[in-house]
Formats: structure tokens, sequence, C-alpha cells
């Protein structure tokens, strides 16, 4: 019963949406932002550096799956160990229910123990359009010359309950260690999974 209804308020998304994502291999879009602190922020300053893209939602509970048990913070903590720049991007439109300010919502994520790089406020969807975002959590890797590598979930298991953790492969994990070795990924498109992202109509 409750998972029928967190699936029904969430909008599990799993198929295609309608704005189609930039391939894997191609060139990342560009991303000009202003994060909470009101800073200006471009995905090409870190040219150089592989960066991760999170698309994230505090209303979510899939999204609240991975940062109340702890494992967007664990992930995040091992990708910043490669050196990696973790941006999270919230295109929620002002609007929704699901609306943080900025400042709330950075609190929100350092109250689970997220330190991202910088979060990134694309209340107008701008971003998360280019990119082809449709769910929260969804994620990206883009590699130090600028291409997309990675594309998709979080990790392979699509539910809301953190139970699944353990048992599931965490796909963002697995790209950052086989890109850091100079391996192939051997994931690099997979299927995201959560809400569906609250854009601007």
């Amino acid at each position: 019963m409750l998972r029928r209804a967190l699936l029904a308020c969430a909008s599990l998304v799993l198929a295609a949406g309608a704005q189609a994502a930039p391939a894997v291999g191609q060139p990342a879009p560009e991303i000009v932002l202003k994060d909470a602190a009101g800073q200006v922020v471009k995905l090409s300053d870190y040219r150089g550096k592989f960066v991760v893209l999170e698309w994230t939602n505090p209303g979510c509970p899939f999204v609240r799956k991975h940062y109340n048990s702890g494992n967007m913070a664990s992930t995040q903590h091992d990708a910043a160990g490669k050196g990696v720049v973790w941006l999270s991007v919230n295109s929620t439109e002002r609007a929704s229910s699901d609306y943080l300010e900025p400042a709330k919502l950075v609190a929100w994520q350092k109250e689970r123990k997220l330190q991202a790089t910088a979060t990134l406020m694309d209340e107008d969807g701008v971003a998360g359009k280019a990119y082809g975002a449709r769910t929260t959590p969804h994620m990206y890797i883009v590699d130090p010359q600028g291409r997309l590598v990675y594309a998709g979930g979080i990790d392979s298991i699509a539910s809301s309950s953190a139970d699944d953790i353990p048992k599931a492969t965490n796909y963002v994990k697995a790209a950052l260690a086989e890109a850091a070795a100079g391996k192939p990924i051997t994931q690099a498109s997979t299927r995201p999974y959560g809400c569906s992202i609250k854009y601007k109509s």
C-alpha cells in the first residue's frame, strides 16, 4: 500500500522522456547557472577534471532514499577522493511544493553530510532540458575533455527503499573507478529512475 502510494505520489519515471538526452561520447552541454550563494558557475570552469552532475529534489522519496541512508554522501565522498567535481542541480520550478530556497536546500543537503562542489539553481529548467534530465536523481559524468561519459541512474535497483541499496550496483562509483583507472566505462548508459522533474511549464 505504502509502495503504491509512493509510486503514485512520486511519479516513478522509467521510460524515456520527451526531451532527448545528449549521447554518451558527445560534448556535454555547457551549464551556466547561479549557485546557492548567487555566484555564477560554468561547467567549463572545471575542464581538466571529471565532473559528476546530480539532479536533485529534496521532496522526492527516491532522493530521500539515497540522502537519508548516506548512500549519496558515500558516493560523493568516493568521488571527492578521486578529485572529482560534484555539481548538484535543482531544476524544480519555484511554484512547485517541492521547491526549497537555495539556503534551505544547501542546509538540507549538509544535514545529510552532502557537500557538493556547488549546488546550482536551475528553476527555469534550461540546464535540465539541455541534458534531457527527467528524474531525481538523474546522474551524469563529464570527462576532463568535456565529453559526456556516463548518463543514467545512480544504481541498478529502481526502488524507493533504502533496503535495496546494499544489493544494488552503484553505477556512478563503478564508472568513476573505471575512468580513474583509465579503463572504458562498462555501463556508460543506464536507465534513470526516480521522481519526474517538476519543470517550469
